[in-house]
């Protein structure tokens, strides 16, 4: 049987799962999830195997309307994504259902040349009908080859799914090794996992406008691996929240992330944090370059 690889754009509207899906037919974590909106702010490379096919799955960031510079650069790289596919999959809410800006976004994929499949998500949170009518009313919009109806976080009808993409990738060599699993790199991948503590830890007090940035990535002669971040916010009263009394919140971010970072990179992290406040950081094209995004006028 001769070897399949293609790629596949994963999108949809925030918080809509598709970074939790990703992770869920990978079969391990390549994209951090947390309960803030717009967590995924760049296009991720997800490498899933299924038998001779190697599905490469590109979690983008939520398409939504975009009001700043960070926000477009955001959208367009979600739509950036969408144009490297193979193959467009939808991802809904099931439970947030039909609206206007679910609308806007099926009008515009269906533009797209793009082969399109639509996956129903969260179908453990909505009664039967209400899912049929919505898979329905979608279909009228727009005339998807598939449907699939999974929930990413219990993995309900992700392995049909899987084998769906498996079978529609084109024929042709694989991209990458079998135990590669993403293609972030470890710098990328730790101001990731950091992000993601931060917004997991402090998701209802601090605002979206933070960011990471790896001053230092380094490598150690024992094997462990020094990691220097800053956690860039916009405002004295932010920086507060992020250290916490007497440096508490802070501490409790950093161990949570070295923790993680110890056991995705299989090696001792020592990780240094700080917290920086510069109101204007989302006008660094260094930083853009740093997190994976183009810079959008």
């Amino acid at each position: 049987m001769s070897q399949r690889c293609g790629f596949v754009a994963i999108v949809g509207a925030p918080n809509a799962g598709k970074s939790t899906l990703v992770n869920a037919i990978v079969g391990q974590k390549v994209a951090i999830v947390s309960p803030k909106a717009q967590t995924t702010r760049t296009r991720i490379l997800g490498v899933a195997i299924e038998g001779e096919a190697q599905v490469l799955l590109l979690d983008t960031p939520g398409i939504f309307e975009p009001r700043r510079r960070l926000d477009r650069a955001m959208v367009a790289a979600a739509w950036g994504g969408a144009a490297d596919a193979d193959l467009i999959a939808l991802v809904i809410d099931s439970e947030r259902g039909f609206s206007e800006r679910l609308g806007d976004m099926l009008d515009r994929l269906k533009e797209r040349r793009e082969p399109k499949i639509l996956v129903l998500n969260k179908v453990d949170l909505i009664q039967k009908d209400a899912l049929l009518l919505l898979a329905t009313q979608l279909n009228e919009r727009i005339q998807f080859e598939e449907t699939y109806m999974v929930s990413a976080s219990t993995g309900d009808g992700v392995p049909d799914l899987k084998r769906a993409l498996a079978a529609r990738v084109p024929e042709g060599p694989w991209h990458f090794p079998e135990d590669q699993v993403s293609d972030a790199t470890d710098r990328m991948l730790a101001a990731e996992v950091t992000r993601e503590q931060l917004y997991l830890q402090l998701y209802r007090e601090l605002p979206y406008d933070s960011a990471i940035e790896t001053e230092k990535y380094e490598e150690r002669k024992d094997g462990s691996v020094a990691i220097h971040q800053q956690i860039l916010v916009g405002r004295d009263s932010q920086k507060a929240i992020v250290l916490g009394k007497g440096g508490t919140r802070i501490r409790a971010i950093g161990e949570a992330a070295r923790t993680e970072l110890a056991s995705l990179l299989g090696r001792k992290v020592h990780l240094f944090l700080h917290v920086k406040v510069n109101p204007k950081w989302e006008e660094d094209r260094g930083l853009y370059r740093e997190i994976g995004l183009d810079w959008v006028e």
